[in-house]
């Protein structure tokens, strides 16, 4: 069997990766500034009329509050935990990319749905409404450095290569993480394969490995390890892809014995949290416990007590017994806020430089008032609109996934 030649590719790092430290901070509190003053962060953002760019918070909140008055219940506002509390408030639900996908296929009667999240998400949202509903992101520069790094041009690449490899493509189910472009959902779709999300990544391995000998992972390779060494898969039978490389930088008889096969991706909030914060963690504070997300290191999850999801940190944390102390490895607009739900409990971030997601953090007030008035207007703003021939095969994919916990 021979293989196809393909010149490696040049390395290159997403400017959303490279944009990620824009507003760290040593202080815990995340305060958000009118656009004007946010614009001097020197990341990308989307131009929006002038007037909104020295708005003070009162303005904001009354002309957002007017709006939604006025829309009733012809809007839907989704919020992630990650958004920013100037933001989140305003949210008619909030939760993980999971929960809010749920909603999204759930909600059959707003025209619109403004969703505070980032692009892939806004994408699953029209992947999942009617076609008579309108799915709107307040800031068209809010994506994802994860998503990022798997490009549609790689992983089909990669795909075409393991057909090369491994024969009958039915030996490998591919898998991706909700954190994708639809287009890359739509090659899961077409090819036996499913979405996931931290909330079920397990459910979605066990569900992969019914039907195939192989689990491609894409595109966080710390999620996809973690859920299969909670399987009992071993590190020896996993390997990373790397896009810049031939075949991924492995021999074909490599490829052949792997059984989960990772996508060389990270999340630039996560892979921050490490075991020696943990270790700090527990010096600091006897008996704390500590929860991180599976987007996390090995080695962080492995020191930790708990990894989950947001919303499994969410539970936890609220149903802990009042005087308990928790460090959190997550983003921190969630941990604050769970702080502040929580003031019984010791709630604090194990990273002592607070880094929120950069391009979560760009949906800032300003932007979801002026979408919203553009609606008042009967002026649609920010529509994400995924095309019919990518929709069709990335809604099996996600179907599939919201069937797992049906």
């Amino acid at each position: 069997m021979t293989t196809r030649s393909r010149q490696p590719k040049p390395f290159t790092i997403p400017l959303t990766e490279l944009e990620q430290s824009a507003f760290c901070q040593t202080g815990s509190e995340l305060r958000t500034k009118t656009l004007a003053e946010e614009f001097n962060a020197g990341v990308t953002w989307q131009k929006v009329p002038i007037r909104y760019l020295k708005l003070s918070p009162d303005e904001i909140s009354e002309g957002i509050a007017d709006a939604k008055a006025e829309l009733g219940k012809d809007l839907t506002i989704l919020g992630h935990h990650y958004q920013r509390a100037d933001v989140v408030q305003y949210a008619d639900f909030r939760g993980d990319s999971y929960r809010l996908s749920q909603m999204a296929a759930n909600e059959r009667e707003a025209k619109y749905v403004a969703f505070c999240g980032v692009h892939f998400m806004a994408e699953t949202a029209d992947i999942l409404t009617s076609d008579d509903q309108a799915v709107i992101l307040p800031n068209l520069a809010a994506g994802c450095s994860m998503a990022d790094m798997a490009q549609m041009e790689d992983v089909q690449d990669c795909w075409d290569d393991m057909s090369t490899v491994l024969g009958d493509q039915g030996e490998v189910v591919p898998v991706t993480y909700m954190n994708s472009a639809a287009s890359i959902k739509a090659l899961c779709g077409r090819n036996n394969g499913l979405v996931c999300t931290s909330s079920n990544a397990d459910a979605a391995f066990t569900w992969a490995f019914e039907r195939g000998k192989r689990v491609l992972f894409m595109p966080d390779q710390h999620l996809g390890r973690n859920t299969a060494l909670k399987m009992g898969i071993s590190e020896d039978d996993m390997l990373v892809w790397s896009p810049f490389k031939p075949l991924g930088g492995h021999s074909p008889d490599a490829l052949r014995r792997a059984k989960v096969i990772l996508w060389e991706g990270h999340c630039s909030v996560h892979t921050r949290f490490t075991a020696d914060q943990i270790a700090d963690a527990r010096k600091s504070y006897p008996g704390v416990q500590v929860i991180v997300h599976p987007e996390c290191t090995r080695e962080t999850v492995d020191a930790a007590d708990y990894s989950g999801s947001t919303e499994t940190i969410v539970r936890m944390v609220t149903d802990a017994p009042a005087g308990s102390a928790w460090g959190i490895g997550t983003e921190i607009n969630l941990v604050n806020r769970l702080a502040q739900e929580n003031p019984d409990k010791k709630v604090f971030c194990l990273d002592p430089i607070v880094c929120p997601c950069a391009t979560m953090y760009r949906v800032h007030p300003a932007y979801l008032l002026w979408v919203l008035e553009g609606l008042r207007s009967g002026i649609v703003i920010n529509q994400i609109q995924v095309p019919q021939e990518i929709a069709v095969d990335a809604r099996v994919a996600l179907e599939r996934m919201l069937d797992l916990q049906a």
